[in-house]
Order: C-alpha cells, then structure tokens, then sequence
C-alpha cells in the first residue's frame, strides 16, 4: 500500500486503496431547474418571488370578488343601496339632510354611514357602485385591447397601403379630446335611442359608455403592438414559415401573436385602471351612470358638494378607488417584470 502523495492530497485525490471515490452527483443549480419550463413556467415563477406583486395581485383579486358578491354580501349585511333609510327612521338625518351620528352616522347598523339627503347606506353604495365601474372598465379594456392588436397586427404585417391607411385613421382617433369626446356624445347618443324626455335605461346608458370608451381607448395599444409586428415579421423564422408556405393567418397566430402576447399583457393591465378613472369621471361630471344607479364618480360628485360639512362621505370612496388603482399599477409592474425581467423599473 503506498502513502498519497501531497500532489493528491492537495487535488482531493484519495489513491490509498488504489481506488477513486465515485463522482459525487452535482447539486443542480437554480439555471437547471429552469431548464425545459415553458416561457409561461418562467414568468409564474419569477413573480411568485416578487412579494409586492402577489399582495396587488390579491388586493386586485379581492376587489373583483367583492364586486362580483355584492348582492350576496348586501344580503348578509342586511341593507341595499336604494331604500331610503330615513324615511323609515327619521331620526338618522337631522333638519339639514347631515347624518345625526358621529362621523358621518358610522354605527353598528350602517358600518359607513349614512348618505345626506337621502338617507342610504353607504356601505352598499359603495359594493354596488365598485360592481358598476369595475366590470363596466373591464368590458371596455377587453374590447379596446383587442381592436388595438387586430389593427395593430393587420398594419404592422400587411405594410404597405394598408399599414398607411390604417395608421392615418389611427392618429385621426387619437386627435380626439377624449374627454370632451366622452361629455358631448354620451347625452347625443342616448337621445337617439331614448326619448331626452324620459329616463334613460341603465343598459342604454352602459352601452353608450362602454361605446365611446372603446372608440377612444384602443389607438394606444394599436400602435405599440404595430411597432412590435414590424420588427417581429423581418426575423428569420418569419421568413422560414413563408418559405414553407405557411399561409398569412398561420403565421399570425403560430408565429407573431405568441410573441406579441408579453406586450399585449403589459399594455392591457395598463388600460382597467384608466377606464375606470375615466367611468368614474364621466358620473362626476354628470353624464355617466345616473341615479339611482349606484357608482364611484356619482359617489365622488356627491362628497364635492358635501365634503365641507360631511368629509367622512369621502373617506370610504377614495379610499377604496386609491387601493385598488395603485395595488393594479403595482401589479402591472410586477407582470412586466416576470415577462422581461431585464426591463427596469
């Protein structure tokens, strides 16, 4: 038996019994876990390790829960957004249509007060009114998100003619005050379906909303994912599938739409926020939702006129309306992260 040299000694080598030790199977690393995921196995992971991410990602998720089971949450609770309480218990507004209770009437049978004048309870104002400007907001995202990438993607891949006109109808959209756009045409296009005399149908006033704020909202979109298409259909495997002979549609939906998606996503979360801010400030200004349809900007109209004397009506709308915008902003963050994580905040 011969003693190991120190050149072993100092290598790791162990020779004493003319024998190697087997190789030690290497630990795998965290690049080889990832290693066969899928681009949307990639993404879940890394946002599950961003903590600021998950909480929003909740916040929004709980909204939408609320929103969704407010008639039952109303239910339990006792109370709806329409009867007038005070009529039924004239001690709850005192001579001046204020709330007699201490701020703003908050007790145990009205857990955010009462309404001035009219005597509502504020809690189910508020699940009734999130419900409305919520799922209004989505149905305008979803519609305006997929009108921005059909035209965007037709322009960006036909090119030519098409690609020129379709961007000029594009930038004559945008040269719209959207604004003033929302306030002068919802009132014009309620009346053609709606004698002005008469009480406009909720539903006639949704459409009209959700109509008008799909015409506006999609440019944005459409021009992003246009300038993404004309960088993607120049890459090689575009060529390769044109080459084979894939048809146009394949192409689209095989070749260029998977890789538009992480931009779709990105600009999409982006758009709900937006439409519900501007929801909100159509009923502010007095053509959006009408009473007694409950709504956050009705909700934010009527504690502007009120704040002076009851700044607690206040409270409990803009709070909610602050929570939910930055936890969706903050969320949105966090999905561009997980998509490109070599994009910077």
């Amino acid at each position: 038996m011969t003693s190991p040299s120190q050149a072993d000694l100092i290598a790791g080598n162990d020779t004493t019994d003319g024998e190697s030790d087997p190789p030690k199977k290497r630990k795998p690393t965290s690049s080889d876990d990832l290693v066969g995921r899928s681009p949307g196995q990639l993404m879940w992971t890394r946002f599950k390790r961003d903590r600021t991410g998950v909480i929003a990602g909740c916040v929004v998720i709980f909204f939408f829960l609320i929103a969704a089971l407010a008639p039952v949450i109303a239910k339990l609770y006792g109370k709806n957004p329409y009867t007038l309480y005070s009529q039924e218990d004239y001690t709850l507004l005192d001579e001046y249509g204020y709330p007699t209770g201490n701020a703003g009437g908050i007790s145990g049978d009205f857990w955010f007060g009462i309404e001035p004048d009219m005597g509502r309870d504020i809690f189910t104002q508020l699940l009734y009114g999130m419900r409305t400007s919520l799922y209004t907001a989505l149905v305008v995202a979803v519609l305006a998100a997929l009108t921005g990438v059909i035209i965007g993607v037709t322009a960006g891949y036909m090119g030519g003619k098409v690609d020129y006109w379709l961007s000029r109808f594009t930038d004559f959209v945008m040269a719209f005050p959207s604004q003033l756009f929302l306030i002068a045409m919802t009132p014009v296009i309620t009346a053609i379906f709606v004698d002005p005399q008469k009480e406009t149908p909720v539903h006639i006033r949704f459409f009209a909303i959700v109509g008008i704020l799909w015409f506006l909202g999609w440019m944005g979109m459409a021009r992003l994912v246009r300038s993404q298409t004309l960088s993607l259909r120049e890459r090689e495997y575009v060529d390769a599938a044109r080459v084979s002979g894939a048809s146009s549609a394949r192409i689209l939906r095989k070749e260029l739409l998977p890789n538009l998606q992480s931009t779709i996503l990105i600009q999409a979360s982006y758009m709900l926020p937006s439409a519900i801010l501007t929801i909100a400030f159509a009923s502010f200004v007095g053509v959006g939702f009408q009473e007694p349809t409950p709504d956050w900007g009705r909700m934010f109209a009527t504690a502007g006129r009120i704040y002076e004397d009851n700044p607690m009506y206040m409270l409990f709308p803009g709070v909610a309306m602050v929570i939910f915008i930055l936890a969706f902003n903050l969320f949105g963050d966090s999905v561009r992260d997980a998509i490109d994580p070599k994009a910077g905040r």
